[in-house]
């Protein structure tokens, strides 16, 4: 599944994020949902969540 529907992202979902600093060498960082921060239902470039790491970034891949 891809990020791109908030839909498919729920809370405690295991998931692969691009942090902020990480956009232009496209570096993932695993980790866990803890909260959903993009408002609408769809985005072009992956949902905003939180990680419980406390990382912030845009999902690219759910597992």
């Amino acid at each position: 599944m891809n990020g791109n529907t908030r839909s498919n992202i729920k809370p405690g979902m295991q998931v692969s994020i691009v942090l902020k600093q990480d956009q232009r060498s496209g570096k993932i960082t695993n980790g866990i949902v803890k909260d959903i921060l993009t408002n609408s239902m769809t985005h072009p470039h992956g949902i905003k969540v939180r990680l419980t790491s406390g990382e912030v970034g845009r999902v690219k891949e759910i597992f």
